[in-house]
């Protein structure tokens, strides 16, 4: 079985390109190889790769001034920009549009952070939605895409109910120690019979009368 590379060993772009590299080890190849840490991870890793194929620092991309969310006077018709903050001065705006049962959780901001360009008055509507579709039972979380680990899980379980938590868990811990395709981990149908997970189906016992 290969071998991941660890941060401090000789890299070439294809052997980057090959393994999946967690936000600390990007971090850490970032400060190795003197390149800039700010951003997500999809933007360290284009940029370590970037330096790997070309020798070259790609810079990120210098913003545009935009929106001061902790002090702006907010309205319905206020755009939703990509540096939104959820800050004292955005929770109040949404409190006072929604009322006092409002709360800034994860799926409104991940739905807020996924709007660039909508108004402020979109993403009220969307909380509403959001709230009443909690209260349907087929209903489910939507994963922001750049979390990789929550959404293996989920394609996991999903194609082995019979399987708990703490083997998709398992699971992923193996095959990101394995190569990948592209930059992400995807469920692959063999991931369920991974030696420590084989030890968790185990075949009916009859009991004894």
């Amino acid at each position: 079985m290969e071998i991941k590379p660890s941060v401090d060993d000789p890299l070439d772009a294809a052997t980057f390109d090959r393994w999946y590299w967690p936000k600390p080890e990007l971090e850490a190849l970032c400060v190795r190889f003197g390149l800039p840490r700010s951003g997500g991870k999809d933007a360290l890793r284009a940029r370590i790769l970037h330096w790997l194929k070309t020798g070259e620092v790609l810079r990120p991309a210098v913003r545009k001034p935009g929106t001061n969310w902790s002090k702006a006077t907010l309205t319905t018709e206020t755009r939703i920009s990509e540096d939104i903050s959820f800050g004292p001065n955005v929770r109040r705006f949404f409190k006072a549009q929604i009322g006092a049962r409002f709360s800034c959780h994860s799926d409104f901001m991940d739905w807020v952070r996924g709007n660039p360009g909508k108004t402020l008055g979109d993403a009220v509507a969307a909380w509403h939605d959001l709230e009443a579709r909690k209260d349907d039972p087929s209903f489910r979380r939507e994963i922001a895409p750049h979390n990789n680990y929550l959404q293996y899980l989920r394609d996991f379980r999903d194609a082995n109910p019979g399987l708990d938590q703490s083997a998709a868990k398992q699971a992923w811990e193996t095959r990101k120690a394995m190569p990948i395709e592209g930059e992400r981990i995807v469920y692959r149908s063999e991931d369920a019979h991974f030696p420590a997970n084989d030890q968790a189906i185990k075949p009916e016992r009859r009991v004894r009368k």
